[in-house]
């Protein structure tokens, strides 16, 4: 379980495939507290540590979760959303956040707002996903505030901080991001989908 509150941008140092696996080795200040079999979010994406030392570590993506993120578009050098596991007992400064993204979603619009950014998403509602206004949602990892929802796609805003420490500042109209939407909402969805059924 996480929060959506990034901590640090790791840098892609290698990228390994194995069959249909593919190990990604990350260059991260983290990687000095990580141990084997923890759990990390990767652009909103919950992987396993299989190795690390006090410079970098590594996890494994199969092939489920790069068909379904994109983690299968990453490259040397690239910089990724990361968070470790939240503790029992610490703040939830965010929101509850699972590292299973439900979809990716495409940016179509970048709007500077004289010191803030509107970034606008479009995703396929095909899935069954939803956003409610001033609801949360997860873009690469990161918790947000919806803001135009509708049935297709929203907007988030992002302030300065927030743009400075995470890989918002390198997206543009065109990229793909990983969508996780609002665990909560989700569920309260399949209830009520169910219940229009019976």
């Amino acid at each position: 379980m996480f929060t959506g509150i990034i901590e640090d941008l790791g840098e892609v140092e290698s990228l390994e495939r194995e069959a249909t696996n593919l190990h990604i080795k990350i260059r991260s200040s983290l990687a000095k507290e990580l141990k084997i079999d923890q759990s990390v979010s990767h652009n909103g994406v919950c992987l396993t540590v299989v190795s690390c030392n006090n410079s970098s570590f590594t996890v494994t993506a199969i092939k489920e979760t790069l068909n379904k993120t994109n983690l299968s578009e990453i490259n040397i050098n690239q910089l990724i959303n990361l968070e470790r596991g939240i503790k029992l007992g610490d703040r939830l400064d965010g929101h509850m956040v699972q590292g299973h993204v439900d979809q990716i979603g495409n940016c179509i619009g970048i709007e500077s707002q004289d010191g803030s950014w509107l970034y606008d998403f479009e995703y396929d509602p095909s899935f069954g996903n939803l956003t409610i206004e001033k609801g949360s949602i997860t873009v690469n990892g990161v918790s947000l505030t919806v803001l135009n929802s509708r049935t297709n796609g929203f907007s988030v805003a992002i302030i300065p901080y927030t743009f400075n420490n995470t890989n918002f500042k390198y997206l543009e109209v065109g990229s793909s991001v990983n969508l996780e939407f609002d665990v909560i909402g989700k569920y309260v969805s399949k209830l009520y989908s169910n219940s229009a059924i019976s």
